[in-house]
């Protein structure tokens, strides 16, 4: 900090530097006074229900695998969770593979439109699908040999990918070309206009590895001084996990995120040269936004949940039929398994 450096001043400018000092000091004081940090939007990034292909242990990336019975169980746990929370949905995205457009639906389906808004509807994203797992797709998983430390697709895929049938499977720089786009494209405008709209909730349903890449993209808004965990939250364990890398997606797990803006908190006693101040500030910070991809440090980032799952406790697996593909012709979910009443 400014206040650190001016305390070790040259002997010669003593007097000098400790006008500098009180001064710089003063100006500090002055805005940290008048500075408040207001959640402006609540994010969640949401890993769709379980499926058919999760259960049968098959790569499934840009293949559409439908939920299962208790894929659909998890989706409405989760949106009456949100409910509950009095969260009330404003934005909804999702990739436009089933199990994650239905993950959305029940979301959405939990809510209650008590204020006459116009009903939300889900923004279905082709951007936003899993990894393209290529030759792997619908294939069952391959063993981790034990004398390796590279998994046993990485194993296969060295031994085959000239082969004149292989198709790779997408890159990373592919996945964060997709993110990073879906992020300037979409969240960043919204984060923008939420300053001045009514602390908008932005969902974000997808697949486990894409989240992973989302998530990185959004931390490159921030700077890092910006991004913080609430308290009590540990990520990770044996050691510090850096923040890029959280952990992995279980299904319906969430990532919840807010998004704080620091605001000067107007007070009777400004004088003009504080008000002067103030719109010096504002100006810098709009002549800061421009193209920049990080967001000015009045917006910061703190993680509120790692994989949150919260609405699965007491969740059981519905015997016989739990892993098998949910039919929507069948009666309402939550009424599956109940006896039918008689007389």
């Amino acid at each position: 900090m400014v206040v650190e450096f001016c305390q070790q001043p040259t002997r010669a400018k003593q007097n000098a530097w400790q006008q500098v000092c009180q001064r710089t000091k003063a100006i500090f004081d002055f805005f940290s006074s008048r500075r408040r940090d207001v959640r402006v939007m609540k994010l969640y990034l949401i890993r769709h229900g379980e499926t058919v292909d999760n259960v049968a242990q098959v790569y499934a990336g840009v293949r559409d695998s439908p939920l299962t019975v208790q894929g659909v169980l998890q989706a409405e746990r989760l949106g009456r969770y949100l409910t509950a929370s009095e969260r009330s949905i404003t934005h909804i995205f999702a990739s436009d593979l089933q199990r994650a457009v239905k993950t959305a639906e029940a979301l959405l389906s939990a809510q209650t439109n008590d204020h006459g808004s116009a009903p939300v509807t889900v923004r279905q994203l082709p951007i936003l699908r899993e990894q393209d797992f290529g030759f792997y797709e619908g294939k069952s998983f391959y063993t981790r040999q034990r004398d390796s430390k590279k998994s046993g697709k990485d194993v296969h895929r060295l031994r085959h990918q000239d082969d004149p049938d292989f198709q790779d499977t997408e890159s990373k720089d592919s996945m964060t070309t997709r993110t990073n786009a879906f992020v300037a494209e979409h969240l960043r405008p919204l984060v923008r206009r939420s300053v001045s709209e009514q602390q908008p909730i932005v969902i974000i349903v997808s697949h486990g590895i894409i989240l992973s890449h989302l998530w990185r993209s959004i931390l490159a808004m921030f700077s890092k001084h910006t991004v913080s965990l609430a308290p009590g939250l540990s990520v990770g364990s044996g050691g510090v996990v850096p923040l890029e890398y959280l952990g992995n997606w279980s299904n319906t797990g969430y990532l919840e995120l807010d998004i704080t803006y620091s605001i000067v908190n107007p007070r009777a006693d400004l004088n003009s040269n504080d008000v002067a101040a103030v719109a010096s500030l504002k100006s810098s910070e709009k002549a800061d936004e421009g193209d920049s991809v990080t967001l000015p440090t009045t917006f910061k980032l703190v993680v509120r949940n790692v994989n949150g799952k919260e609405h699965l406790r007491g969740l059981k697996r519905a015997r016989g039929v739990g892993s098998s593909q949910h039919d929507e012709g069948q009666k309402k979910i939550e009424t599956f398994f109940k006896k039918a009443k008689t007389g």
